[in-house]
């Protein structure tokens, strides 16, 4: 008995000691990505030798260039993240530009490393996210220009222009590297595929009709 509780405070003390040392927060004023080092492995990008940093590393040049629409969804997401600004890398925050055809759409999808907040730079969309299981409800609101709405990390969302013209969004992430997952791509044209069977008994379909849509992935 005595042995398991010396053990036990051990473990305590430990894990105190572990907790105390955590530091969420950069240790460092930034860390650009040095994308060249794929040696190393993190979680994330290793740092460059800040003494090679310049003003490149923190720029990027583009958002005020429409994207291109001509799509079968009809919208295009322009990214500002680590990729485009190594500087962003550690300091959990990244950009992107939407635009969307009339009656476009940015399909349902997640970010599962970041929260969204989506501000309306022209026309009007309608937005909407659905809560977790098990009541999978839909919260969505129609905005208009100058109209913002947040996405919480995780949660299916989508956009859709309701306007009559183009419409464009600005968002806002809570992570300089936020995924996406586009969960009809994931779904259907997953590599490789996820078994008809499977997906037939869960949308409670024909298999046929699932061959269809696989083939449009």
């Amino acid at each position: 008995m005595a042995n398991q509780i010396l053990l036990l405070t051990t473990f305590l003390a430990m894990t105190c000691s572990l907790v105390v040392a955590f530091e969420p927060s950069p240790l460092q004023d930034f860390c650009v990505a040095d994308t060249t080092n794929s040696a190393t492995k993190v979680n994330g990008l290793p740092c460059l030798d800040s003494k090679l940093a310049t003003a490149e590393h923190f720029f990027f040049s583009g958002l005020h260039i429409p994207g291109n629409t001509s799509n079968p969804v009809g919208g295009k997401v322009t990214p500002v993240n680590v990729a485009q600004i190594p500087g962003l890398n550690t300091l959990g925050i990244s950009l992107a530009r939407i635009d969307y055809a009339p009656m476009g759409v940015i399909p349902p999808h997640t970010h599962p490393r970041a929260t969204e907040i989506l501000t309306v730079l022209e026309g009007s969309l309608d937005v909407g996210f659905v809560t977790s299981n098990p009541d999978n409800k839909l919260i969505s609101k129609v905005l208009k220009k100058g109209d913002a709405f947040v996405f919480p990390v995780g949660l299916i969302h989508y956009q859709k222009n309701v306007g009559t013209g183009m419409a464009v969004s600005l968002s806002s992430l809570s992570s300089q590297n936020p995924g996406v997952n586009t969960i009809a791509n994931a779904v259907f044209g997953s590599n490789p595929p996820i078994s008809e069977d499977v997906l037939a008994k869960s949308f409670q379909v024909d298999k046929y009709v699932i061959t269809s849509i696989q083939a449009k992935f």
